[in-house]
């Protein structure tokens, strides 16, 4: 059984910092593309950031260009979220998702598994 777990979410001012972790267990973890997303009140999910299967390949939504690093550690089946200038808009349920590819995609349809979910919220 795949499991996904996040943790390091919270409360922070504007301007603040937060590192987001997303602990896979279950599966072959460095096979596969990892991504994060988010969820506001009353929007859609969208997609954050995702990382290919090697750690070498990432991309990010447009939104958090510049602010956001998303890393993985194979060795710990770790996916990480480092966000930096944390803006109000940025306040969110965060989830981490594993996808069945070794290529990150902004589709959320292409992630297969799903974490609960870790709220940040910023202050502003």
């Amino acid at each position: 059984q795949v499991q996904l777990v996040e943790s390091g979410g919270g409360l922070v001012q504007a301007g603040g910092s937060l590192r987001l972790s997303c602990a896979v267990s279950g599966r072959t973890f460095s096979r596969y593309a990892m991504g994060w997303f988010r969820q506001a009140p009353g929007k859609e999910r969208e997609f954050v950031a995702g990382i290919g299967w090697s750690g070498r390949s990432t991309a990010y939504a447009d939104s958090v260009k510049g602010r956001f690093t998303i890393s993985r550690d194979n060795a710990k089946n770790t996916v990480y979220l480092q966000m930096n200038s944390l803006i109000a808009e940025d306040t969110a349920l965060y989830y981490c998702a594993a996808s069945d590819s070794s290529v990150y995609a902004s589709d959320r349809i292409r992630y297969r598994y799903w974490g609960q979910g870790t709220q940040v919220t910023v202050s502003s």
